[in-house]
């Protein structure tokens, strides 16, 4: 047999691994990752559904593992989530790769009413849908109203000084207070504040009516007995409050709403930085922690991401620029 110098055969190798492309190198030495720490901006104020969302999802990555540079949160609640929206779609340079936000369905609303802004969403890059949110009618404990044909009656009394809290003009909580208002002859008197955690204490602290929170901005106070849920914006009743109907068995079949929980990227950012955090967040979406939350404040839906997030986005414009036309929004 004959010989071959052991620098031959080092060549060999080194040659392969160049002209075949790195044919043998480790898949995770050629992906991309962050080379400093991750903006993770939140388009809500603190205490909201989409704050605790971001922070759960801060932690799960943390405990996990699952990147190689911290994420951190930055509350950026002004103008109905637009100066959020402003901060992403402005990343430059490195920070296109370096910014990720938590989106809310002010990611349709607030550039449909702001045109200004001139923010086209299809250009941001599509992480994760990582839940739909709920919606439900809430009032005071103390009121002593129990269903919603009692606050019908008690807002129809109060006209306008009913106050209704939410979380930002044309937002939400803003379309939902509409539909209400619309569909019962109501004339409620919306008043946005920054943030579904501070809408929920308005109405604890008996500063408001009525307010439509998410099940996880309320649920703190439920538990204590302090505020009610009368009737739900879902098809089902949701398993949390199993004594408050859903308005379609109340005949109002039309009333049903949901609110996205994504993650969304900078336009712009590099192929490499979007299948980086794309890999995140499915495994986030996938951990015990993240099913559980799902579970214990009635979030729904599967993980979406790239073509099939776009896709849903497009709808989901769609619906809310009709929305905010007969509400006369825009």
């Amino acid at each position: 047999m004959k010989y071959i110098a052991k620098s031959t055969i080092s060549g060999l190798i080194a040659g392969l691994l160049v002209t075949g492309g790195m044919l043998f190198a480790p898949h995770d030495a050629l992906a991309w990752e962050p080379k400093k720490p991750v903006d993770f901006v939140i388009m809500a104020g603190p205490g909201g559904g989409a704050d605790k969302m971001a922070r759960l999802m801060q932690t799960i990555i943390e405990k996990h593992k699952l990147a190689t540079k911290p994420f951190i949160p930055i509350n950026k609640p002004g103008g109905s989530g637009a100066e959020a929206l402003i901060y992403l779609n402005s990343a430059k340079g490195v920070n296109k790769d370096h910014t990720v936000m938590v989106t809310l369905n002010s990611f349709y609303t607030t550039p449909l009413r702001q045109p200004q802004l001139q923010i086209d969403i299809s250009t941001f890059t599509p992480i994760g849908r990582m839940a739909e949110d709920s919606f439900l009618l809430w009032v005071h404990k103390d009121s002593g109203i129990t269903n919603v044909t009692e606050f019908v009656k008690a807002a129809k009394a109060k006209g306008n000084n009913w106050i209704m809290a939410g979380t930002g003009k044309g937002q939400e909580d803003s379309l939902l207070t509409s539909f209400l208002n619309s569909a019962y002859g109501l004339k409620m008197k919306y008043v946005p504040y920054k943030g579904g955690g501070r809408v929920a204490k308005e109405l604890a602290g008996k500063h408001a009516d009525s307010t439509v929170n998410n099940p996880s901005e309320q649920l703190g106070f439920y538990q204590a007995g302090t505020t009610r849920p009368l009737a739900a914006f879902t098809p089902e009743r949701l398993p949390l409050f199993p004594d408050a109907p859903t308005f379609r068995e109340l005949g109002k079949s039309g009333m049903v709403y949901f609110m996205q929980r994504s993650v969304v990227g900078a336009p712009g950012m590099s192929k490499g930085a979007a299948k980086y955090y794309q890999r995140v967040f499915k495994k986030v979406y996938q951990t015990s922690e993240w099913q559980g939350y799902m579970k214990k404040k009635s979030l729904r839906g599967e993980f979406l991401t790239g073509k099939k997030l776009k896709e849903y986005w497009v709808t989901e414009k769609k619906n809310h620029a009709k929305m905010l036309k007969d509400i006369g929004e825009i």
